[in-house]
C-alpha cells in the first residue's frame, strides 16, 4: 500500500487500533461491515494461540488505521476478517488485504487450522479475490439484528426469588463468566475502552447462584450498543430470566447515549424484543 506504514500491533495496541477502524467504519455506513469494535473487545476475554503472531495493521500518512487483516482463533475455527476502513485506497488497499489475508490462511491450513473468512454483504472486492482463490460459501451466514433505541421493549418483571446484579455492585464476587472464560476474564474486559461493569449484569438465584448473564456494550462515538453475550443456565431456564437481562441491558444502553442496538444473531428472544434481522456476512472456507 503506496504511502502507508504497516505495522503488526499486539495487546492494547491491537485493541486500540482495532476499535478506532470499526469505529471508523461505522460512522461511513451505518449498517455495512460485519463487526463492531466491541466485538473484537469482547473476544479478546481469553488469551488465543492467534494472539502471538499479531495482526497486521496499514497506517495512514497520520497514523490512524485505514485497514487491517484480524486473525482469531475462536477453538475450532479460525476465522480471519479483512477491514478496510473509509481512509483506505479504496480497490488497491482491499485488494493487499484480501491477499494477505489468503497467504495467513495457507500459512495457518498448514499448521492444521480450520479456516473461516466472513465476506462481508457489501464486499465486492472480496468476493472476486475470493472466488478466484477457490474459496466457497459454507452457507452459513452471519446475521446483524438490529433495533432503534426509542423502541427497546418495557423492562420486564423478574421472577419471585431471583434478583437482577451488575459488575460494578458485586466486584468482589467471582465474575460470572469464569467458569466458560477462565480466571482472568474479569482483568481482561477491564482493559477493555467500551467496557462497563455496571452494564455487566447477571441474575442471582434464590440459592445464590448465577442463573443467568449478560453483557452490553455501549460505544459512545458510534452510538451503537452490543450485546453480547447472553446466557441462562439450564437449570433456570424457562422462567423468563433472559428476558429480564436482554429488556434491562437494552434500557440502559439506551440511556447511555445509544441510538442504535445490535446483537449477532436472529434467535427468538431478539426477534421477540423487536430486533430485524439482515446478513451481515456470508462464511467461505477454502478449497479442500
Amino acid at each position: 500500500m503506496p504511502g502507508r506504514q504497516t505495522v503488526i500491533a499486539r495487546d492494547s495496541r491491537y485493541l486500540d487500533l482495532a476499535t478506532t477502524l470499526l469505529q471508523r467504519m461505522r460512522l461511513t455506513s451505518a449498517a455495512g461491515g460485519v463487526w463492531e469494535a466491541a466485538d473484537v473487545q469482547w473476544w479478546s476475554r481469553a488469551a488465543r494461540s492467534t494472539d502471538r503472531d499479531g495482526q497486521v495493521f496499514w497506517l495512514d500518512e497520520a497514523g490512524e488505521p485505514a485497514a487491517a487483516v484480524i486473525v482469531t482463533d475462536f477453538g475450532d475455527t479460525t476465522q480471519l476478517d479483512v477491514l478496510v476502513g473509509p481512509a483506505a485506497d479504496a480497490d488497491a488497499d482491499a485488494d493487499d488485504a484480501w491477499a494477505l489475508a489468503l497467504n495467513r490462511a495457507e500459512a495457518l491450513r498448514r499448521r492444521g487450522a480450520a479456516i473461516e473468512l466472513p465476506l462481508p454483504a457489501d464486499s465486492t472486492a472480496g468476493a472476486r479475490i475470493l472466488t478466484g482463490a477457490g474459496y466457497q460459501p459454507t452457507g452459513e451466514d452471519v446475521i446483524a439484528s438490529w433495533l432503534d433505541a426509542a423502541r427497546t421493549p418495557q423492562v420486564t418483571t423478574l421472577a419471585a426469588g431471583y434478583r437482577l446484579h451488575n459488575r460494578a455492585d458485586t466486584h468482589d464476587r467471582s465474575h460470572p463468566l469464569v467458569p466458560r472464560n477462565g480466571a482472568g476474564v474479569a482483568a481482561r474486559l477491564a482493559r477493555c475502552s467500551l467496557y462497563r461493569p455496571e452494564l455487566d449484569l447477571w441474575v442471582e438465584s434464590p440459592d445464590g447462584e448465577v442463573a443467568g448473564y449478560g453483557l452490553f456494550w455501549p460505544d459512545p462515538v458510534t452510538c451503537v450498543g452490543l450485546v453480547e453475550p447472553m446466557r441462562t443456565e439450564d437449570q433456570h431456564q424457562r422462567r423468563g430470566i433472559a428476558r429480564h437481562i436482554l429488556t434491562s441491558g437494552l434500557a440502559r444502553l439506551a440511556a447511555a447515549g445509544c441510538t442504535r442496538l445490535k446483537v449477532s444473531s436472529d434467535i427468538g428472544l431478539y426477534l421477540g424484543a423487536g430486533f430485524k434481522p439482515a446478513i451481515a456476512a456470508a462464511i467461505y472456507a477454502p478449497p479442500a
